[in-house]
């Protein structure tokens, strides 16, 4: 998740910012008319098809020149790759890496010190070969030494199939990855790694941990982490929201499980919008329903009570993956950028003042 400190959105901005228009989704069309809470809202940009199957997204914020910022987006197939957007929604072919065996889920990370430089990543799960697939940013080239196996010596074969991922960066600077698979054991289906350099300005890959509990009902490919609050967050599919402490040091107790109702079938993607250090959102995906559900980020009544504030209707079509970030990046995304996948080969960037929330 995004997590440099951009939080400097007044509660008045966002409450004018909601009586601005949305627009009708297609590329470089100006907004047309405001929403209301039983319209469909829709995207500012459809983003370029990918050639086979959108599944998860994830924003790369350019601290020098945020309107040259990108978005990541997976395309899910054994010929499979991870594409490269600008913020109009168009494919930047030069960064964009084909080749890859089913990607699924991707994340980035700010600041992993590599040899003696910085390096943003993009951290995507290659099902079909067990590994993570790790590019440096803005240019999209490998230093994960062509991959790392991760989910090593499972007992069921089945166990190593990638899916979800989300990156963790605590307050010393150290990045971990955790991870999520298609099926695992009802307890430590997700494994943690600490990422570091591996001596020769490659990426390796610790294991940390083994923990999060599992319904057995369906999968876990959502993951989502509070970087500041320390939290990670990931949907139990047909089954919950689960909570947990993202450092490994401070133990593998859950500490809520919220919105084990309310939805038509899945629950999935997840995201986090930030007002400030404490104070925000968390959107998660009603997918069959094409709509995503709200929750406190402090928490409503307790850090860990997380009550449904509100849906909202997109018009993406049965959204697995979500990313978002509460930073000014050009005069399109004055308060923000919101980034869905749709199940017809696109991704929706949306406007935050679209949504309506202080």
């Amino acid at each position: 998740m995004f997590d440099l400190k951009p939080y400097k959105i007044s509660a008045a901005a966002l409450t004018l910012a909601f009586f601005t228009s949305c627009s009708n989704g297609k590329l470089g069309q100006s907004p047309v008319s405001p929403p209301t809470s039983s319209q469909v809202i829709k995207p500012l940009y459809i983003t370029e098809p990918v050639e086979f199957d959108t599944d998860d997204p994830a924003i790369w914020v350019n601290s020098k020149k945020p309107g040259e910022s990108l978005v990541i987006g997976t395309d899910k197939n054994e010929n499979g790759g991870l594409y490269v957007f600008d913020l109009k929604g168009k494919i930047v072919p030069e960064k964009t890496v084909k080749g890859l065996k089913r990607p699924n889920n991707v994340d980035i990370a700010y600041g992993l010190k590599l040899g003696n430089r910085k390096v943003d990543i993009a951290v995507a799960t290659e099902r079909m070969t067990h590994n993570l697939r790790i590019f440096s940013l803005p240019d999209m080239q490998p230093v994960d030494n062509g991959g790392i196996p991760v989910f090593v010596n499972e007992s069921e074969p089945e166990y190593r199939d990638l899916m979800g991922i989300a990156l963790y960066k605590n307050a010393f600077g150290k990045i971990y990855a955790i991870v999520g698979r298609k099926t695992g054991p009802k307890d430590g289906y997700l494994w943690q790694y600490l990422l570091e350099d591996d001596g020769k300005g490659q990426v390796k890959a610790i294991l940390v941990r083994k923990f999060g509990k599992y319904s057995g009902k369906k999968e876990i490919e959502a993951i989502a982490v509070d970087n500041e609050l320390g939290y990670v967050y990931y949907s139990d599919e047909q089954f919950g929201i689960r909570k947990y402490f993202a450092d490994p040091n401070k133990g593998n107790e859950e500490l809520a499980l919220f919105g084990t109702e309310g939805y038509r079938e899945d629950n999935e993607g997840i995201s986090i919008y930030k007002t400030s250090k404490r104070k925000g959102y968390i959107l998660v995906s009603d997918q069959s329903a094409n709509e995503f559900k709200v929750y406190s980020r402090e928490g409503s009544g307790g850090k860990h009570t997380h009550t449904l504030l509100k849906s909202i209707k997109v018009s993406t079509l049965s959204s697995d993956g979500s990313d978002v970030v509460a930073v000014r990046l050009n005069e399109d995304f004055k308060h923000g950028l919101f980034v869905a996948m749709s199940d017809d080969k696109t991704f929706q960037f949306y406007r935050w003042e679209d949504f309506g929330l202080k």
